[in-house]
């Protein structure tokens, strides 16, 4: 769509008309209060022509120039931008201790990984707007996806995780809080959000979870951690018979707890899919997702086209009087020189 940003502007351009008309009033009014034939006299004695055609060079000039101040500017369609929300890094353990079935779904017994990414999909789905990464760590921690908005592929990539990729016998919860406030600490302060998944306690590593959480607290990082694993599982033995252990005897709730207060966040206890399920809900409510919609109208200044068509028109009247003015000059020269040959 074609529009100017300072419209009013456009109300000068018929000035030239009103003056070129005032001027010509004038002018009649002169020639009706003096005779014909002395006002004829008058302009011929002065060597002058009376003009009464309007001056359009003039007028056009004056249009272009008034057209290029009142800055003429394309503007296209409305264009969608991705809402300026939280970025939210995803911790997930992924060490052997998460191949323990201890989880229900639809009556089938699975693993905590499993259901973890189940219940995670559908929490991923929700931050539409939100920049989303993906932190995986066992013995180590890594970066499986950087924060973005592309959250089919933060999704494909947590789809992809499985157990042991990052070393299976160890957990190094510290490490993966280190290197999520590494990737949130340049963000905007207000949104910097982890969510850490763990089974277990940690055991390996540079950091350890407490002096982790003293670097997310510096960095203004929020830690919501959430512990995973049923308290009790019938284990089934046809020899020593059925007995209940608790599958989740390694969680160290207390640092986990500890983390999260230490920077503002809360501790989470997951013992089954139903609990998982509402604390991803709990999390949307403490962390909501901006709704803003946000777009722009892509704009192209074209102030310089009717400006440079000024300057254009400019340059050749003046190259035209260049080279027409030398005739006029020697016309006057030629005649005399005629006249005195004549006279010879």
């Amino acid at each position: 769509m074609f529009e100017f940003q300072w419209p009013w502007l456009l109300l000068l351009l018929p000035l030239p008309l009103l003056v070129w008309w005032l001027e010509e009033r004038k002018q009649r009014q002169q020639a009706l209060r003096a005779p014909l034939f002395l006002y004829w006299k008058m302009q011929r004695q002065q060597g002058k022509k009376v003009k009464s055609h309007f001056p359009w060079y003039n007028f056009l000039l004056w249009l272009l120039l008034v057209i290029a101040v009142a800055r003429p500017t394309w503007v296209g369609d409305s264009v969608a931008l991705p809402s300026s929300g939280r970025d939210l890094m995803v911790s997930i353990d992924i060490s052997g201790s998460m191949e323990m079935e201890d989880m229900m779904i639809d009556n089938q017994q699975i693993n905590r990984l499993v259901a973890v990414k189940a219940l995670m999909k559908e929490f991923i789905e929700r931050r539409d707007g939100d920049r989303l990464g993906l932190i995986l760590f066992g013995e180590q921690a890594y970066l499986q996806t950087p924060l973005t908005f592309d959250l089919k592929t933060v999704q494909l990539m947590l789809d992809e995780t499985e157990i042991g990729l990052a070393g299976s016998s160890r957990t190094a919860i510290g490490d993966s809080i280190g290197l999520a406030v590494k990737r949130l600490k340049d963000r905007d302060a207000e949104n910097r959000v982890l969510i850490l998944l763990t089974d277990g306690q940690n055991n390996t590593g540079v950091l350890n979870p407490i002096q982790a959480a003293e670097l997310a607290e510096h960095a203004g990082v929020t830690i919501y951690t959430i512990g995973v694993g049923a308290e009790k599982m019938v284990v089934r033995n046809s020899f020593f018979g059925n007995r209940t252990i608790n599958p989740s005897k390694e969680l160290d709730e207390a640092t986990l707890k500890a983390v999260a207060e230490k920077t503002g966040g809360l501790y989470f206890r997951a013992k089954n899919t139903q609990e998982l399920q509402q604390i991803y809900a709990k999390l949307d409510e403490l962390e909501p997702v901006e709704d803003l919609d946000q777009s722009y109208r892509p704009s192209k200044a074209l102030f310089f086209i009717p400006l440079l068509l000024a300057i254009a028109l400019s340059l050749l009247k003046v190259l035209i009087r260049t080279l027409v003015s030398p005739k006029k000059r020697n016309e006057p020269l030629r005649n005399e020189t005629q006249q005195e040959i004549h006279n010879a």
